[in-house]
């Protein structure tokens, strides 16, 4: 195998670094959107649950039903909008969405607290978002059943005798994410996406772009010969796409306080990787497009998926097994993987191996099949 021409391919690595940069609208895709991106996405994909409407039906109007509801609000997690003292309403409230939970008092509930009978707090929530109110039920059942160790322990005190008890010390300790932000773990995520999605669109419109220029015949015919055509394309867009890292990096430490527990030089070879892989399925999707609209819709063929499939907006644990092994032809899946275990996690090399072989292979046999097309288109 021949050896690249330095000084051939030192040429067309400046002639592709020029028309990226020389473009003020290319400039603005490739700098100032990603971080704008970062921005709309890092705050958008947010699983949290804050200031929930809630519809408040308070049959017993006392002091006790007023200190629960005010243990609910307390948090921040749940805003009392609408009050009513008939169901109906409640009902009513619920079916328009104007509530997403329900809160209901029944008659004699301070009584039943006070004498230290079972008693019943009915919460009924909109299920339409299941995730909203899986989250938002789970708030409200942690801070009911607070409230009722509380005032139960009141009452065993005040009657002198000891507070019942199941014989076992429940301690909770949260590792990596204390306050279960949401935030600190999907801005890592969006990262991966956001470079992905600047690595598709760096390479899926380069060949295709110069075939309908008419400048592909003109490089075929020149001495150059197809690899170092292919590796001019690829290294100006990967130094590009690099800095694009830097820039939604920085941002998510700076603006978002992302915490980052892990080693820069992982997080600098993963990304690495993950733009190679990038750049490579943007390169195979150019050599077999014939128009850029074309190339353009075959991008988001791949991408939309690969969302879907990399864990961003559910996790790929929860999918079926077949999926699952589907996912595993995602390098998304690997590099969410690495960054949320570098964030967050501190993890390194010696954790993450699995997932860079991954990348590696998926990245290698992209940039060869994108390497062997072209040899094809050019023939």
């Amino acid at each position: 195998m021949t050896l690249p021409s330095r000084q051939r391919v030192t040429q067309l690595l400046r002639k592709e670094l020029v028309q990226l940069l020389r473009d003020p609208r290319s400039r603005r895709m490739l700098i100032i959107a990603p971080i704008l991106q970062l921005l709309v996405f890092g705050y958008a994909v947010n699983t949290d649950v804050r200031h929930a409407r809630t519809f408040l039906l308070d049959a017993d109007q006392t002091a006790e039903s007023r200190a629960l509801v005010a243990a609910l609000t307390a948090g921040g997690y749940f805003s009392i909008t609408q009050r009513s003292d008939r169901p109906s309403e409640l009902t009513r409230a619920l079916d328009a969405g104007d509530a997403l939970i329900g809160v209901h008092f029944p008659r004699g509930f301070a009584a039943d607290v006070a004498r230290g009978r079972p008693t019943t707090v009915q919460l009924l929530v909109d299920g339409a978002s299941a995730n909203t109110a899986n989250v938002a039920l789970g708030y409200a059942t942690q801070i009911v059943g607070r409230f009722g160790l509380q005032r139960g322990a009141a009452i065993a005190a005040r009657a002198g005798v000891p507070a019942a008890s199941n014989g076992v010390d429940f301690a909770v300790r949260i590792w990596y994410n204390p306050n279960l932000e949401s935030r600190a773990y999907n801005v890592p995520a969006v990262m991966g996406n956001i470079v992905m999605l600047m690595a598709l669109l760096l390479t899926s419109l380069a060949v295709v772009r110069e075939r309908e220029l008419g400048t592909l015949e003109q490089l075929m015919v020149s001495p150059m010969t197809p690899f170092e055509l292919m590796l001019g394309k690829t290294v100006p867009s990967a130094l590009v796409a690099m800095f694009d890292v830097v820039l939604v990096t920085a941002v998510s430490l700076l603006w978002f306080r992302i915490p980052f527990a892990g080693s820069y030089l992982v997080l600098a070879v993963a990304s690495l990787l993950f733009v190679l892989t990038g750049l490579g399925i943007g390169l195979l999707i150019s050599t077999i497009s014939n128009t850029q609209q074309e190339a353009f819709m075959s991008m988001f063929m791949f991408f939309l998926p690969a969302i879907m499939l990399g864990g961003l907006l559910f996790p790929v644990d929860n999918m079926p097994h077949w999926v699952q092994v589907l996912s595993y032809l995602d390098p998304i899946r690997h590099f969410l993987i690495i960054v949320r275990g570098i964030f967050l996690r501190g993890a390194g090399f010696a954790v993450v191996w699995p997932q860079l072989l991954w990348l590696t292979g998926i990245g290698l046999s992209v940039l060869w099949f994108a390497t062997r097309q072209f040899h094809k288109t050019a023939a």
